[in-house]
């Protein structure tokens, strides 16, 4: 209902300061207590026991701001980042524009964050309490070892993360999605797996990848074999896309990653191929135009374990992860299954 007041407000402003602002006002709000673990919806996704499958997606909590705000909001988890080891101001402006008739976003943030020791501060504060909080980890686009640069961001926050999301599949930092190529991506991960192992105060965190939608069929074989070999912890699919179905917004042309409603059957399709390609021994998380409790059944019921929002709440507000949540028991008793683990790749 807040929301709903405040939203022709927030939509008169920058895209970019009325994200600012909701930041500002999820951290206003008193500390309430995350999902309780147990229950129907509750899953457990690389040893990991989530209290039910619907996240924050990564770019939302850019700097780790506000984790425990959206964890008392009824989401499962919350993945904060991307985070890179030096600040960085990202590109210039304009670079987020609201497709309201498309009810879609394009962005062309560049990885702006405030840098690792910055988000490093507010982990350390969380310590201790409870909630899944993962951390999306980039490189820095002035970068001459950017695997160097994902092996500094393990050792820093491996000790305060509950998993590690490695993101090689933002569009908006020059030759990033190059590292999902075969034999850059294995190198990558077998770095980070050993500076994961090697980190100070660390449990074996998992390590999550996230990959992009606009993969052609080999690419997905070779990720596959990857993340089953490096034993990773989870698939993140997928990122924005580059790719331009038809819009109707004035800001159709911007360049950019494109998520939200239009981004939705092909992130489901890149989800059922990696279903296919991996055959259910790599827990997947379906992320891409997911805004109603409907959208995650389907995605849940394609294979994914967890799914994942953003660009919806940009239209729908922070409730709607709760009302999906619910949406979701009820689809779950509908349908017959007795929990939400049975309903992963059912379709």
């Amino acid at each position: 209902m807040l929301f709903d007041l405040i939203k022709p407000a927030l939509f008169a402003l920058d895209p970019e300061a009325g994200h600012r602002l909701a930041i500002r006002g999820l951290s206003a709000l008193p500390r309430r207590n995350p999902p309780a673990p147990g229950g129907a919806l509750a899953i457990n996704v690389a040893g990991l026991s989530f209290p039910n499958p619907v996240g924050v997606a990564a770019g939302f909590d850019k700097d780790a701001e506000v984790p425990d705000a959206l964890l008392g909001l009824g989401f499962g988890f919350t993945e904060v980042g991307s985070i890179t080891p030096l600040p960085q101001a990202g590109n210039p402006k304009p670079r987020l524009f609201r497709l309201v008739e498309d009810q879609a976003v394009i962005n062309r943030m560049g990885f702006n964050n405030s840098g690792a020791e910055a988000a490093l501060s507010r982990l350390q504060a969380r310590k201790g309490r409870s909630g899944i909080v993962a951390v999306n980890i980039g490189a820095n686009k002035d970068s001459v070892d950017r695997i160097a640069d994902y092996a500094v961001m393990v050792r820093k926050m491996a000790p305060y993360a509950s998993y590690l999301c490695v993101n090689v599949s933002s569009p908006n930092t020059p030759g990033l999605r190059a590292l999902q190529d075969e034999g850059a991506l294995a190198a990558l991960i077998d770095a980070v797996t050993a500076a994961r192992d090697a980190a100070a105060n660390a449990a074996r965190v998992p390590i999550f990848l996230k990959v992009a939608p606009d993969l052609e069929p080999a690419d997905i074989d070779a990720i596959a074999r990857i993340a089953h070999d490096k034993r990773l912890g989870a698939l993140v699919v997928s990122n924005t896309t580059i790719a331009r179905p038809a819009l109707s917004s004035r800001h159709a042309g911007e360049a950019g990653g494109l998520s939200g409603a239009p981004l939705r059957a092909l992130a489901t399709q890149r989800l059922r191929d990696f279903r296919k390609a991996t055959g259910g021994a790599i827990p997947l998380v379906g992320v891409g135009g997911i805004a109603t409790a409907d959208h995650a059944w389907e995605r849940i019921r394609a294979g994914a374990s967890l799914v994942q929002l953003y660009s919806a709440m940009v239209y729908a507000g922070p409730g709607l992860g709760a009302r999906i949540v619910r949406g979701l028991e009820a689809l779950m008793r509908r349908e017959g299954f007795a929990s939400i683990a049975e309903a992963v790749g059912s379709e």
